[in-house]
């Protein structure tokens, strides 16, 4: 028999946090070891509950849950997946350790956000717990930067790759941030789908378009792509990228969701497949599940160059791992360094 996984929640609202904990216990593979009704009580409680992984609010009276991540997670990393309302905050929190996050149903929702979070708990207490610091050693950021910094190599003007496009899941918003941060101003244009819900990826865009060199900004409908600009997949669309004349925009529609994601990091990768070929760099980071796998391999075959984060710098080393094991992965690399490796394979072209 499988063990449970067990699970600690924690949420002011009594209503809510009560309907959470019902729910969970009703389903044969989670155990719920206890809850917290703030993050105080949280703090106090997680060394006695020692639970696999905990759902965790942002805005709660008094100490709030992402001061609870930067006060507790250096010593007790437990896996947390965020479950919180529209709220920028969640990206400060996924930045100081939380492996994912689901946004709170609103009315009509529940069934589907059950799904979706009992999913995200059944990986996330396997997920690698990454802290800020951590993250940026074992990673080799400070390397990279210090490369990047150093590297005064301008991107030839008639570059043979038209675009870089980037696909990532759990723990994709740090990994994104990682890599994109690092890239000059003058490059390609960039395309990414990060599994996220609708309203967090305007946040996040302007998340990334504040700390990047890149103008950086959610996709809409018809957007051109063009060098130094970076089009993220709105959440609940699909994203590809098409033929504009003699250069490319994408088509951002509401369809199905593809690989069991709206955006699908597939539907993408299909695209840059079909349409930009062999001039086109891929790139798959951390998540779980599988998709984008197949996308990159028809990536691959089309003749663009992919690149797959690696097993130890990925909190969950699913989608680069299923892209790497069907031959997808021209080169698989540390977090830390796959903007330097972009950066030379576009100096190489």
């Amino acid at each position: 028999m499988q063990q449970k996984i067990r699970v600690m929640v924690v949420d002011d609202s009594l209503v809510f946090r009560t309907w959470l904990m019902q729910s969970l216990s009703a389903d044969p593979r989670f155990e719920v070891v206890g809850y917290a009704v703030n993050a105080l009580d949280a703090k106090g409680k997680l060394p006695l509950l020692k639970p696999d992984i905990m759902t965790l609010d942002i805005e709660m009276p008094g100490m709030s849950g992402l001061d609870f991540l930067k006060e507790v997670l250096p010593s007790q990393p437990v896996p947390v997946i965020l479950v919180s309302s529209l709220n920028v905050r969640v990206f400060d929190a996924l930045a100081a350790g939380a492996v994912d996050f689901v946004r709170k149903p609103e009315e009509g929702q529940r069934e589907a956000f059950l799904r979706n979070l009992m999913a995200k708990l059944t990986i996330g207490k396997n997920a690698r717990v990454r802290l800020p610091q951590s993250t940026a050693a074992s990673a080799g950021v400070r390397t990279t930067a210090s490369m990047a910094r150093g590297n005064t190599m301008s991107l030839p003007t008639s570059s043979a790759f038209d675009l870089v496009a980037i696909g990532a899941s759990t723990g994709g918003t740090e990994a994104i941030l990682e890599v994109v941060r690092h890239f000059p101003a003058k490059m390609p244009g960039i395309v990414i789908t990060q599994h996220m819900p609708p309203g967090f990826t305007s946040m996040y865009a302007e998340r990334l378009n504040r700390i990047c060199k890149l103008e950086v900004k959610e996709a809409a409908h018809g957007d051109k792509i063009r060098p130094g600009l970076v089009l993220l997949a709105p959440g609940g669309l699909q994203m590809r990228v098409v033929r504009l004349g003699t250069g490319y925009s994408v088509s951002c529609t509401s369809e199905t969701k593809v690989s069991g994601h709206q955006p699908s990091v597939d539907v993408l990768f299909d695209s840059v497949a079909a349409t930009v070929r062999n001039r086109a760099i891929g790139v798959i980071l951390t998540g779980m599940g599988a998709d984008g796998a197949a996308g990159m391999l028809r990536m691959r075959k089309a003749g663009a160059y992919t690149i797959g984060q690696d097993r130890d710098s990925c909190v969950v080393y699913g989608m680069p791992m299923e892209a790497y094991k069907i031959g997808a992965v021209c080169q698989q690399a540390p977090l830390g360094n796959i903007a330097q490796v972009v950066l030379g394979r576009l100096a190489m072209a």
